[in-house]
């Protein structure tokens, strides 16, 4: 049995928010869909449309934002000690 095969480590800038852009607005269309429709039929047709434009609005959002959420973490986050 093969062992899967990763992709290189300068793809980690992209990959660590494309999942999680894709976790978080999964999570956050699901319950602001549930809360504004219930649990209806109604809330599984309406979904998935919701969360596909909350992940495109998502990704490149954090994709633009992420060196600066890394200034703010250095700035009140200590470095580790060496």
């Amino acid at each position: 049995m093969s062992a899967i095969r990763k992709l290189p480590a300068r793809y980690a800038p992209v990959v660590m928010p494309f999942i999680l852009s894709i976790l978080m607005t999964f999570v956050v269309s699901m319950i602001s869909t549930l809360r504004s429709l219930g649990p209806t039929p109604a809330f599984f047709a309406t979904w998935p449309g919701a969360w596909a434009i909350s992940w495109v609005v998502a990704f490149p959002t954090l994709l633009a934002v992420l060196p600066l959420v890394r200034r703010i973490v250095a700035l009140v986050v200590e470095a580790p000690s060496r």
